[in-house]
């Protein structure tokens, strides 16, 4: 596989991501609760994937190494929760944007971990995808209510869980196949969830019933491909610019938005997902850029 084509992969996780927002706004209008959307998400996806990797080919995992990678799927669960939390205090124009900051964060601890100091190009790339995801979502063409605080907070926590799951993903279990590490990760997903919000719903026919279409297809594209699209690019790309390449997840949301649910699309907001997926080729170019220095040099040094 050549490195674009991991840099590919990552992106269309990011997409994957971009998804949920749709459906998630399909169950809520439902009458379905956020404990229960997201109880059946984190429930089928890692079924799901768990059946798919008995039919797979795995490696043998010693527990340590089997709850290293369980550990770290522990973010990608707090991620959801964080993030709905803030939608119940704040406009969902504002809580995309704090949830944004990951872009940011990820080329931090990358910088913090790897002391790889960001390029002009990369810090570029991360300008243009935040001003592109101030216009993408909307925060100029509706007034914005106060912002509150307590809000503001779980954004920015749900920014930090899921660059530290981007991280992790990127440094554990890269010798376990990409399926069984995807099910090991959405399993510790599943734990920390159903540790915070006991899964109550369960006991309930009718709910649990009516749940099922939109567990499946939150579970499918929340839980079981992206982990296994970031365990097979987040090794070669890196956390950097793969926080860059997963912005494509609010481009997709806005499209869904427009298409699924009808909502009305401004040509700001269309301007802003333009401005993303700019951002996104920037910071990829860059990258190849850089590589082919590193090959040259090499090649010169031999």
């Amino acid at each position: 596989m050549k490195n674009w084509h991991y840099a590919l992969v990552v992106f269309i996780g990011g997409c994957c991501l971009g998804i949920l927002s749709t459906f998630v706004k399909l169950a809520y209008s439902a009458g379905y609760s956020m404990v229960e959307v997201t109880g059946i998400q984190v429930l089928f996806g890692t079924l799901i994937i768990w059946i798919v990797t008995i039919f797979v080919k795995k490696t043998r995992t010693n527990l340590i190494q089997a709850l290293k990678i369980i550990l770290a799927g522990i973010p990608m669960g707090l991620t959801g929760l964080l993030y709905y939390q803030s939608l119940q205090t704040l406009d969902a124009s504002l809580a995309i944007i704090f949830l944004f900051q990951f872009i940011w964060i990820g080329t931090l601890i990358e910088w913090i971990f790897y002391k790889k100091r960001p390029s002009s190009g990369k810090i570029l790339s991360i300008v243009i995808l935040l001003s592109g995801s101030t216009l993408a979502a909307g925060l100029f063409v509706e007034s914005v209510k106060s912002v509150s605080l307590e809000g503001a907070i779980w954004g920015i926590l749900a920014a930090s869980t899921f660059s530290i799951f981007i991280f992790f993903s990127s440094i554990i279990g890269n010798n376990v196949p990409a399926i069984q590490k995807s099910a090991l990760l959405s399993t510790g997903s599943m734990i920390v969830t159903f540790l915070l919000f006991p899964p109550v719903f369960l006991f309930d026919l009718p709910t649990l019933i009516g749940l099922t279409p939109y567990g499946l297809i939150l579970g499918i594209f929340g839980v079981v491909l992206p982990p296994l699209f970031f365990s097979i690019g987040m090794p070669h790309v890196g956390p950097g610019l793969g926080t860059i390449l997963t912005a494509s997840e609010l481009p997709v949301a806005v499209i869904m938005s427009a298409f699924v649910l009808s909502e009305d699309v401004s040509l700001l907001q269309w301007i802003g997902v333009s401005l993303i997926l700019v951002g996104i080729i920037i910071g990829n170019a860059t990258k190849r850029v850089i590589d082919t220095v590193i090959l040259k040099t090499q090649d010169n040094m031999t």
